[in-house]
């Protein structure tokens, strides 16, 4: 890619940042980036990986491949209004905006546009994010093999339909956070069972890296893990009955569906 610019500069668009730069995809000589008024995120940003910073719109811009969207949801219809005068309708537009839809965006622009819309989550900042893409019909296949290899740079893809967006969000936009909500569930028994804090925490993390590293690689699904975890009479089995008791399995399928509901509703709220 010849120039990529972001309009935005958050965590999220430093995580792009990082990702593209790493993986070669544009020099920081040809990644443009802007923001509304905060002066001192830019020079981070300028300071940490040479990117170009300015508040010209034109200078951003101009001859960029790709335009990525970054800014707060709330902020969506001032940005692009901002932009609006300097686009052009060869550039790709990447939206990581949380409930703005395709046609929300198409129709702040006009017609005309190419569009893609993205669903990363917090993990890209290490480079581990699961990031879903669907695109209009003006996007080209080679145009959108270039959004792929962006995301690429961050963890992994999947291109979907994009009414299955909000499924996506429900379950891995927000995902990491039903993660930590576990992992302070382990630490907070671990304290009452008197671990070391800092012990309990390595071992927690490294069990959560073991058995991400074994659904990855094992050709068994995780119910066989499970099972082969659980020995009949044992301590495994014995905590499980627990988690059933309990029913921690109905809890989690309900989380997901309701901030899938959500993201929904936050779409809706949207609708331009």
């Amino acid at each position: 890619m010849k120039k990529i610019a972001c309009i935005g500069a958050g965590s999220m668009a430093e995580s792009i940042i990082e990702g593209v730069l790493q993986r070669g995809l544009v020099s920081p000589d040809s990644f443009f980036v802007t923001n509304k008024q905060n002066h001192d995120r830019l020079e981070y940003l300028q300071e940490k990986y040479q990117v170009q910073t300015s508040y010209d719109l034109e200078t951003v811009i101009k001859d960029a491949q790709m335009i990525i969207l970054a800014m707060k949801p709330k902020d969506i219809q001032a940005g692009l209004n901002a932009i609006h005068p300097y686009l052009s309708e060869e550039s790709v537009l990447v939206s990581v905006l949380a409930g703005i839809s395709i046609q929300s965006i198409s129709n702040m622009l006009g017609k005309g546009y190419k569009i893609v819309r993205a669903m990363p989550n917090t993990s890209a900042s290490v480079g581990k994010s699961a990031t879903a893409l669907a695109h209009n019909g003006k996007v080209s296949a080679m145009e959108l093999d270039e959004v792929v290899q962006l995301f690429s740079s961050i963890g992994v893809t999947a291109i979907i339909e994009e009414e299955k967006m909000d499924a996506i969000t429900g379950l891995s936009g927000s995902g990491p956070a039903y993660i930590y909500y576990i992992v302070e569930a382990l630490e907070q028994s671990a304290k009452e069972l008197g671990l070391d804090e800092e012990v309990a925490k390595t071992f927690i993390i490294q069990t959560l890296l073991g058995a991400s590293e074994m659904l990855n690689t094992s050709k068994r699904n995780p119910a066989d893990l499970r099972k082969a975890v659980t020995s009949p009479g044992g301590t495994t089995e014995a905590g499980l009955k627990v988690l059933d008791s309990l029913h921690v399995k109905e809890a989690f399928v309900s989380c997901v569906k309701q901030a899938t509901e959500q993201s929904k509703r936050l779409g809706k709220e949207q609708v331009i």
